[in-house]
């Protein structure tokens, strides 16, 4: 079920990048946030623990391309690949979605 912005007011962020389907499993988020390829607001996250809201500014270093998301909303479980697509907007020069 996906959760509006304004119900939840944060999430991990490994769990978050976990829903958004950026990553297979929760641990390949967590390493991918120790590894220090993703940035919060500009700033490197060094922790899985670290929070996220709606609004935030998420860019990922992924298999030689750069993805940059902004948080739109959470989900209290992992969901579809349609669904995940509705907990984020592309901001990304190639524009994928």
């Amino acid at each position: 079920m996906i959760a509006p912005a304004s119900d939840t007011g944060r999430q991990r962020i490994d769990k978050w990048l976990w829903h958004v389907r950026t990553v297979r499993t929760r641990a390949d988020a967590a390493a991918l946030v120790e590894a220090g390829h993703v940035r919060l607001n500009g700033q490197r996250v060094s922790a899985t623990s670290q929070s996220v809201r709606p609004g935030d500014v998420i860019t990922l270093a992924l298999d030689r391309s750069v993805r940059v998301l902004r948080v739109e909303g959470f989900a209290e479980k992992r969901g579809s690949a349609p669904a995940a697509r509705m907990l984020y907007r592309e901001l990304s020069a190639d524009g994928r979605n």
